[in-house]
């Protein structure tokens, strides 16, 4: 006999969600209403799109933001496959392994600005003795990529985890060479993990602040960034905007996340 939850706690299930998106779900509207000020309903309207599209300083934000999670994402999806790889199928010792894996952990647990501002010293030790550094697009990637690599190898060493040794080792049993095996064997098995990594990265990447405010420079701003100082200037509508596509375009890249790492369906 199937065992039913108690009502309580589908209360509490809708009640934590309502909590979550009833702010969001108010910037969206706050979005399409055509008073400025207020929160008063003026009617529908798209003008504050059209004026956020019209406005250069928040394309230049968009396009830094594209090209840091772009180039970021890009450079820890290699990194973080490849030390993925090197974690599961290299004989480590016990001990080194998991001295390696706390390693690959940390990044992960640690809190942002704790992160953000030892980023920010490493590149203050490195302006210190080489000199000529200066904060900016090419210190935001360094830095984002130092966080990404950590859950790219996370996600694509649960995919290998999963596939196993078996097929690869009958594909070496079947006279075929390391890289013949890497490339149609085991990628492709691994396909899945490594895009599942690389959504989860640009994600991050995407929504950061913490870490790209520590580490930009005046010219590197990025749309978290420029709405961090809009709000400090007074909301307006067309933060509402800006704020509710960053919102729809995050909610676009963990669905097909979530469509990447769904495990196909058995007939």
């Amino acid at each position: 006999m199937k065992r039913r939850l108690h009502p309580g706690f589908s209360a509490a299930a809708i009640a934590t969600l309502v909590l979550l998106y009833l702010p969001l779900a108010a910037v969206a509207a706050l979005s399409l209403n055509a008073s400025r000020f207020g929160v008063a309903w003026k009617g529908f309207s798209l003008r504050w799109y059209a004026q956020l599209a019209s406005n250069t300083l928040v394309l230049s934000a968009a396009a830094n933001t594209l090209v840091l999670a772009a180039v970021s994402t890009a450079a820890s999806t290699v990194l973080g496959t490849l030390l993925a790889l090197g974690l599961e199928r290299f004989p480590w010792p016990r001990w080194l392994r998991k001295a390696i894996d706390a390693v690959v952990y940390v990044p992960v647990v640690t809190p942002d600005i704790v992160f953000a501002v030892g980023m920010l010293l490493a590149f203050e030790a490195v302006r210190a003795v080489l000199g000529g550094l200066r904060l900016g697009m090419a210190t935001m990637i360094v830095a984002h990529v130092t966080f990404q690599v950590s859950f790219v190898a996370l996600t694509v060493s649960s995919r290998l985890a999963t596939i196993g040794r078996t097929v690869e080792e009958a594909a070496r049993d079947l006279y075929a060479g390391a890289w013949y095996s890497m490339r149609r064997v085991t990628f492709p098995l691994l396909a899945p993990g490594v895009v599942a990594g690389a959504m989860l990265a640009f994600t991050l990447s995407l929504d950061d602040f913490v870490i790209s405010f520590f580490t930009s420079g005046p010219s590197s701003v990025t749309l978290p960034l420029y709405i961090y100082g809009s709000l400090r200037r007074g909301i307006t509508p067309e933060i509402h905007a800006l704020s509710t596509i960053v919102f729809l375009v995050t909610v676009l890249l963990v669905l097909t996340l979530q469509l990447a790492t769904r495990a196909p369906r058995e007939d």
